[in-house]
């Protein structure tokens, strides 16, 4: 088996959520090993299709109804994160994925390395998503800041 542990990129623990859940409770062994590639292109085509691309008419397609929400702003189920990327009122949205860097799995868990913009601001995403039944059923995220160029300690970058 192999054990999950998440550290988030941030330094501070917000929660719990609407649903009473934490950003680092919930299941930490990968099941399902011989599914990982199933689930990594699950993954990277509800990222890239629904996240990046926009088209949250394909939501469902990709997550449970009754999804385990472990974001500290977002309540539990699938109803919960499309509200979440709906446009607001003032026609902006608070999150924008604009790419995919990375796509990492082992069994039942995926991690998504992802770049964009959190209430306007350069972002790092990093989701790990737990699958069961050929859908998305668990998710924890957290959001880093990426730094200006002039303010790099090298040149590797974020990603």
């Amino acid at each position: 088996h192999v054990r999950v542990q998440r550290i988030p990129s941030l330094p501070v623990f917000l929660g719990p959520n609407a649903s009473g859940r934490s950003m680092v409770d919930g299941p930490v062994e990968a099941e399902d090993p011989d599914r990982t590639d199933a689930n990594r292109a699950l993954v990277r085509s509800f990222v890239e299709s629904v996240l990046v691309g926009g088209d949250h008419d394909r939501l469902e397609e990709f997550v449970a109804d009754n999804l385990i929400e472990h974001n500290p702003r977002l309540a539990d189920g699938a109803a919960s994160l499309r509200t979440a990327l709906e446009v607001t009122e003032n026609g902006g949205r608070q999150i924008v994925y604009r790419h995919v860097h990375r796509v990492l799995a082992e069994g039942s868990f995926v991690l998504c390395v992802s770049e964009g913009d959190f209430a306007g601001v350069h972002s790092a995403f990093y989701d790990l998503f737990r699958i069961a039944g050929g859908k998305i059923a668990e998710h924890w995220d957290t959001t880093e800041k990426v730094a200006p160029k002039s303010e790099w300690k090298n040149d590797n970058g974020k990603f």
